[in-house]
């Protein structure tokens, strides 16, 4: 079973995620305006700073690295300045000695933002990228202006229950089998210890092994919200509506002048798995309005419906 979860997200990325500069050619990615390398919580982190415009930090995949995102990148940087950063042990960044915690690399990414001179970012996370961002805004919300969540879920028990077992298989043992997948090629073009693949493969499977639930994490949330999911995503439809109901969302018909409008939003995006939905161009043009939008709650005029 867990061959073919890892082989639908292979091919889902095989295109567009491939390391270094030849690869940015191929996938039209934008070339960083700088790079380099921050130590947070005992980890040796890369960054990289693409285009100009207000903060946005981009947080990508489990198994993938900042080239994970493909398009979605460029099209991010066209209007912001993204601060990318590969995941603890992922891409160019070490894998340290201690355990794959989103909670700890919640706490990391505060710290990088601090060094980096950042005093507040809007922060877009990817499905694990996703949670180490949710637990940034959670533990450090003063760092965190809005948030964009793409197929990231609340609670272990959000995804469909045949998922589990395949999580639970992921370990050490699988390092030989992915040798030809994109996922493992795309680690050992870049990562500071190729080696470590089959440590790292550990680490991930005790993280998806444990259980979780943050759903009291979520109600504490002030800043606007954006979650965004594929209609055919890993995660149960139930889940998509109870986490945007946490957020105070979905409660009550929003009122003719948008009065009862909850400041978060959900966006299903039509045609999209959990694999693909990072490398959709309609990813970036789904969250772009929403991280821009200063009146997020403004009563609709007439004129806004001739706009749209």
């Amino acid at each position: 079973m867990f061959r073919t979860a890892l082989a639908a997200a292979c091919v889902a990325w095989m295109l567009t995620v491939f390391a270094g500069t030849s690869a940015r050619a191929e996938t039209g990615m934008s070339q960083p305006l700088r790079s380099g390398e921050v130590e947070a919580g005992g980890i040796q982190y890369h960054y990289q700073i693409h285009g100009e415009g207000e903060p946005l930090l981009l947080l990508h995949g489990g198994l993938g690295l900042i080239e994970m995102f493909g398009p979605v990148l460029s099209m991010l940087a066209a209007e912001r300045e993204v601060i990318a950063i590969d995941l603890q042990g992922h891409g160019r960044s070490e894998l340290g000695d201690r355990p794959i915690s989103l909670e700890a690399m919640g706490d990391d990414m505060a710290s990088i933002l601090d060094q980096l001179g950042y005093d507040r970012v809007d922060a877009m996370g990817y499905s694990m990228g996703g949670g180490v961002v949710l637990r940034l805004a959670v533990q450090h919300p003063e760092k965190v202006r809005r948030v964009a969540l793409v197929s990231t879920g609340f609670a272990q028990d959000g995804f469909y229950p045949e998922m589990l077992p395949m999580q639970a298989q992921v370990g050490a043992g699988m390092a030989e089998m992915m040798k030809d997948t994109p996922m493992y090629q795309s680690y050992a073009a870049v990562a500071p210890d190729p080696s470590l693949f089959p440590e790292l493969l550990d680490r991930m499977g005790a993280f998806m092994r444990n259980p979780y639930n943050f759903a009291e994490d979520v109600k504490t949330l002030k800043m606007p919200v954006m979650l965004v999911f594929g209609d055919s995503d890993m995660y149960r439809p139930e889940h998509v509506v109870a986490f945007y109901q946490l957020l105070g969302g979905g409660l009550k018909d929003a009122g003719w002048q948008r009065e009862n409008m909850s400041q978060n939003r959900l966006a299903i995006l039509p045609n999209l798995t959990h694999y693909d939905i990072g490398v959709s161009p309609r990813l970036a043009e789904t969250v772009l309005p929403f991280l821009n939008d200063d009146q997020i709650n403004a009563p609709w005029t007439a004129d806004d419906l001739m706009r749209k």
